[in-house]
């Protein structure tokens, strides 16, 4: 089980940038596609929630590649 956390913590820190790649590609042509002043401020909520969820999918990646998830505490 130890061994399937290391390899998802991989996944997850890959993830995370990958995401924030494809958002900030999507809103760039969605601005491209439209570019009024409520779309610019949709997508720049979008990507200000977004932005600490891909930081903590690679904090979370690093801990478990890390192995802190296999020490269990009584």
């Amino acid at each position: 089980m130890n061994v399937i956390k290391k390899y998802l913590g991989i996944i997850w820190m890959i993830l995370g940038p990958l995401s924030l790649y494809y958002l900030f590609s999507t809103a760039w042509r969605e601005m491209e596609k439209k570019p009024v002043m409520d779309t610019k401020i949709q997508w720049g909520v979008f990507i200000a929630i977004c932005i600490p969820i891909a930081i903590g999918l690679i904090i979370f990646g690093w801990y478990a590649l890390q192995g802190e998830y296999e020490k269990i505490e009584d």
